[in-house]
């Protein structure tokens, strides 16, 4: 541990648990990729020149942005998603696996010069993965005066690393004009996004992506270093989540135990599951305690929208624990 734990709640997660900046209530706008995942399970990763034998092969709906708006309108947020497929049967999958969560697509655009997202998912036995993406549609840095009008009622913007840094700050900018606040997975990571922390109000990061961000290799004291301005959120696999606010450790959030079947989408729907029951005026601690049993009861089932609990799920496995409660 790289400093003491200080009970404490943040200004800026206040904007969104109270009055004021937040707009509680109001619309989470997900700016963020949507691809088809091709998802093969098998026992491990072949080497360099080497072929395995996979055991089940899967054509599901994915990609960062589009778990976490689903994860969010399943926790109780109103989600409009913002961003691109191709004209082509995976984008109608993708569009036609939105609507029917009463996610807003009006801003979900066809790409009539590119194809829609696709990840290739190598599920391993324990519930670990790895993901190859190729973008597609996605890397479209298009933002338009419609999709800035969306943001006038907004809640959160929250982004991922899925589409172009460009995009994201345009995105995020807007957000900050308007007073908006705004939630950061900086995933794929790199180096640009250093460039974006001065617009980001929340950063939700696993331990690689600390490391890798801040340039240490302690991601406690990374998170520590990278929370100056704006509260960092630190998810750890099977151990606990930790919170950090300006350059302290305030909150140290238990595991969830859970029998891995699946780990892909679990820190997506960690993510949507927060930003909406924030969004809903829960209390930080609430919202987080809710987020980290939404994401246990992911990783016990297959794929990566799809296993996206609904709020009565989260609620019912909340009860009977001051941790998760309170």
């Amino acid at each position: 541990m790289t400093g003491p734990i200080v009970p404490a709640e943040s200004s800026g997660l206040a904007a969104l648990s109270g009055s004021g900046v937040g707009r509680p209530g109001g619309t989470i706008a997900v700016v963020g990729s949507a691809k088809l995942d091709l998802v093969i399970r098998q026992e491990r990763l072949p080497r360099p020149g080497e072929t395995v034998l996979g055991r089940t092969f899967d054509r599901v709906p994915g990609g960062k942005g589009l778990n976490q708006a689903v994860a969010a309108a399943r926790a109780g947020g109103r989600v409009a998603f913002l961003g691109r497929v191709g004209d082509d049967a995976e984008g109608r999958q993708l569009a036609q696996t939105l609507r029917p969560e009463s996610v807003d697509t009006h801003r979900l655009i066809t790409d009539p010069t590119r194809g829609t997202g696709i990840a290739q998912v190598s599920v391993l036995d324990g519930g670990e993965n790895a993901i190859v993406v190729a973008a597609g549609a996605n890397a479209s840095s298009d933002w338009s005066p419609d999709d800035e009008a969306l943001l006038t009622t907004a809640a959160a913007v929250v982004a991922q690393l899925e589409r172009p840094v460009p995009l994201v700050r345009r995105a995020f900018e807007a957000a900050r004009a308007l007073g908006v606040f705004t939630v950061l997975t900086p995933a794929p990571v790199s180096a640009d996004a250093l460039a974006l922390l001065p617009l980001v109000d929340l950063l939700l990061l696993n331990e690689h992506e600390a490391r890798a961000l801040a340039a240490q290799e302690d991601p406690l004291a990374a998170a520590r270093s990278l929370s100056p301005g704006r509260i960092v959120i630190l998810t750890r696999g099977s151990a606990s989540t930790l919170v950090a606010h300006e350059g302290a450790l305030v909150h140290d959030e238990p595991a969830r135990p859970a029998a891995a079947v699946d780990t892909t989408g679990a820190g997506d729907c960690f993510a949507g599951t927060l930003v909406a029951r924030l969004a809903s005026g829960d209390s930080f601690k609430a919202a987080i305690g809710a987020a980290t049993v939404a994401a246990s009861l992911s990783v016990a089932r297959p794929g990566a929208a799809a296993s996206m609990p609904t709020w009565v799920e989260i609620e019912a496995n909340l009860g009977g624990n001051e941790a998760f409660t309170g």
